[in-house]
């Protein structure tokens, strides 16, 4: 079986404060950021919400992928978010099944 890593930016609210992570373990890595680790910067946002999601062979190229997104305007990653998630759904329940 092939391993995924995936790219991911979670949001606050729509057009919320942003945050953009890379994982091997996405539904694990998603559900801290819910929980909220006193002190970090999701926990401090209120950052809860996952609304996009890109899926990768190789952790080299979901960590290529998470730095050029860090790099981005926030424009460029609200429109990226909207061309797949215009409503900023979260997409949290359908990886927790």
């Amino acid at each position: 079986m092939d391993r995924q890593y995936h790219v991911y930016i979670m949001a606050s609210a729509r057009h919320g404060t942003l945050y953009v992570g890379a994982t091997g373990n996405l539904a694990r890595r998603v559900w801290e950021h819910r929980e909220g680790i006193p002190g970090s910067f999701t926990h401090r946002y209120g950052v809860t919400r996952l609304v996009h999601v890109e899926a990768f062979g190789t952790i080299q190229d979901a960590m290529t992928r998470e730095k050029a997104l860090k790099r981005w305007r926030r424009a460029w990653k609200i429109a990226l978010i909207e061309s797949d998630n215009p409503q900023w759904d979260d997409l949290y329940p359908r990886l927790a099944g």
